[in-house]
């Protein structure tokens, strides 16, 4: 599973393009083209992610399929701690170091979208939550 959220693509007269997300309205950004509008949009929703995590502001599901909308992922990290804390779901951080037989810190920095975890780390954590971990490139 990954984590895409819908945004509008608007030109810009005279030139370039806006791009607002549908799910969070104080996130847009633009760009000369679409192109790099829609890099920007993936900094942006990155950076507007990892605020919210931050903050413990709430986190609004992607909505699934928008006429005409472009589904934006995040980074790498703002989506991995994205699926650790989805997956969680109610269990504690305390109960998810258990299972992983490591630190309360550690298993907290998977939640973390300014933390790098593993690809060991990942797949450990999955399998904690009884998941699997799959790569892929878009």
């Amino acid at each position: 599973m990954d984590i895409k959220y819908p945004a509008r693509i608007e030109s810009q007269e005279p030139s370039g393009f806006f791009v607002s997300f549908i799910d969070l309205e104080d996130t847009f950004t633009e760009g000369a083209t679409q192109e790099e509008a829609l890099f920007n949009a993936s900094e942006v929703l990155s950076a507007m992610l990892s605020w919210r995590i931050d903050n413990d502001k709430p986190l609004p599901e992607p909505s699934p399929n928008v006429a005409g909308a472009f589904y934006v992922a995040p980074d790498a990290r703002t989506q991995a701690a994205l699926l650790v804390r989805r997956f969680r779901g109610d269990r504690s951080l305390a109960d998810i170091a258990r299972l992983l037989e490591t630190s309360w810190p550690s298993a907290q920095r998977l939640e973390d979208p300014h933390h790098w975890p593993s690809l060991k780390q990942l797949e450990k954590a999955a399998a904690a939550m009884g998941r699997r971990l799959v790569l892929s490139f878009d």
